[in-house]
């Protein structure tokens, strides 16, 4: 058996009580924290908290090199943990693929996403956020200016009046520096400002964490602050319901005439 295990969003207290339970049962724990990372706990907290060994594999060992995790899984239980919802990325979907092919049976138990979070915390309604996209660091596309992949998405979803988040990159192990490196929400919102400077964004950091927080403004005004430890992740609200306006206002102080010209 390999249960996948979203861990949610902040630290070893995220799990849900059903992933706690199938953590603990296991025979053995891979994890893996280049998709996401849990700011709020180390693997070392994590073993301490549920008292677990877990191995903390690389990307090259889960995309590449998984046989000895799938291996296992044929003949004992083994957890897959990640932060967030385990499900969200393609490579965990590719491993449980792997899985299938050699008949071992999977189990997937959810955690909180940064998507979802980022929803109850604004007060954007889920159902009205369309396509997310990724703003990468510059150095990481190579080419001048905002990507395709982002304005397109942002642009589409405003001429259909859905909403978008925006995931700002995060660089696990940096190959110049082996340090962990996290876009901010003042970088990205500099970014996004190049080409949208006058557009409302909502920052949403630390979603999940004791003191989350949400702040609006236009890109060239949130380019201006700062908006504390990571993660971070930006939305771009589409057409606002009244009820969506008023929380925006509240909750994020937002700018009510800006929010109605966006």
């Amino acid at each position: 058996m390999l249960t996948f295990i979203g861990l949610g969003l902040y630290d070893e207290q995220s799990i849900t009580v059903e992933g706690r339970d199938a953590l603990q049962n296991a025979d053995r724990a891979y994890a893996e924290f280049y998709t996401s990372k849990l700011l709020g706990a180390t693997a070392a907290d994590l073993e301490a908290a549920h008292d677990v060994d877990i191995e903390v594999r690389d990307r090259t060992g889960v995309e590449q090199h998984p046989d000895d995790i799938l291996e296992a899984a044929e003949s004992e239980d083994v957890a897959f943990l990640t932060a967030g919802d385990t499900m969200i990325s393609t490579t965990h979907v590719d491993l449980r693929l792997r899985a299938h092919d050699r008949g071992i049976e999977t189990r997937v138990i959810h955690g909180v996403t940064a998507q979802t979070a980022a929803s109850s915390l604004t007060g954007l309604q889920n159902y009205r956020f369309g396509k997310a996209t990724t703003l990468p660091f510059p150095y990481a596309h190579g080419a001048d200016g905002l990507p395709a992949s982002v304005t397109d998405t942002i642009d589409a979803n405003r001429e259909d009046g859905l909403h978008t988040v925006v995931y700002l990159d995060i660089k696990v192990d940096h190959e110049l520096t082996d340090e962990d490196e996290y876009m901010t929400a003042d970088v990205g919102a500099e970014l996004l400002a190049e080409a949208y400077p006058d557009l409302v964004g909502v920052v949403v950091a630390r979603a999940g964490s004791p003191d989350p927080l949400v702040a609006a403004g236009t890109m060239s005004e949130l380019a201006e602050r700062e908006f504390g430890d990571p993660l971070h992740l930006l939305v771009v609200p589409g057409e606002c319901h009244a009820l969506e306006a008023d929380a925006l206002v509240e909750l994020a102080d937002a700018n009510r005439d800006a929010l109605e010209t966006n």
